[in-house]
């Protein structure tokens, strides 16, 4: 089921609610995509995998896909993006879900985990970084042809042009632990432009205000039951990124998926659902 989540005055956000397929589902699953995505980029596959433990929900953050684009007129922070995950499982009547956040997702599920720890049955994060705090260790940058790529984001291309340069970005992202399927990115590329309705980049969330991030001293809080996935081969959270998330918990546990990149191409989606549904089966809520 495809609706609407109004978050904000004039803000809508495009959300998808995938029914379980197993005999006794657990909580929902709720799915917190990277920065600049949609939620479409959460592969099918995957999705069909979750659903067989859990209904399963998605959405497109603000100025991605079908979602209200309204940055120009009326811009707003990070912080607004995890409250707008909050209202989607307001609006789909989920007390609590077990929460899994990708890259800047992972950012916003640890600020849900700080604002909210009751609303989370558990929190699976994965490429992505702890939220910082005065103090915390230098750690590695992202891989420099990464960053020359994203020095790129608006520079003006047409349909054919911004498809090629974000296949190229997914190739970078994957790294070289496992194999790049061209095709497949470019397959979901075009979907993701179909469900769109447009092929314009995306630069509403590298101008957003980044202000109220810097909570990572609180995390050491969190008792809500926290999987940290490493994904050895990340060229933009590359090790020991993910090493540091665990100890500014305190209280996670870390498994790791060999060759992963930063990216969930279709070699990484079976582990990565195994990992996930063995932290959200563990954390089930007593029948």
């Amino acid at each position: 089921m495809e609706r609407y989540v109004d978050v904000a005055p004039d803000v809508r956000l495009w959300a998808e609610d995938i029914a379980p397929t197993g005999p006794r589902p657990g909580e929902p699953l709720l799915l917190v995509m990277g920065a600049a995505s949609s939620g479409l980029v959460w592969p099918d596959a995957l999705v069909a995998l979750l659903a067989e433990r859990h209904r399963v929900i998605r959405y497109d953050h603000r100025d991605t896909g079908r979602s209200s684009a309204v940055f120009d007129e009326q811009p707003y922070g990070i912080t607004d993006l995890a409250s707008d995950a909050i209202a989607v499982l307001d609006a789909f009547e989920a007390p609590r879900a077990h929460v899994v956040g990708m890259s800047m997702g992972g950012l916003l599920v640890q600020l849900m985990l700080l604002d909210h720890p009751g609303r989370l049955a558990s929190a699976t994060l994965f490429c992505t970084g702890a939220l910082p705090f005065p103090g915390a260790p230098d750690l590695p940058a992202p891989d420099p042809a990464l960053l020359r790529m994203w020095g790129e984001l608006d520079d003006p291309r047409d349909a054919e042009g911004e498809l090629r340069w974000r296949v190229e970005h997914w190739r970078l992202l994957n790294g070289s632990g496992t194999s790049f399927d061209a095709a497949e990115f470019r397959a979901l590329e075009e979907r993701v432009v179909a469900h769109t309705g447009r092929h314009d980049p995306v630069v509403a969330h590298a101008l957003m205000d980044t202000s109220g991030l810097e909570r990572g001293a609180e995390l050491a809080s969190v008792t809500v039951p926290t999987l940290v996935i490493e994904a050895p081969e990340d060229p933009a959270y590359p090790p020991p990124h993910s090493g540091h998330l665990v100890r500014t918990l305190g209280h996670a546990r870390m498994v790791r998926i060999p060759g992963m990149g930063h990216t969930i191409n279709r070699t990484v989606i079976s582990p990565l659902a195994a990992a996930i549904l063995t932290q959200t089966t563990q954390t089930a809520a007593p029948a």
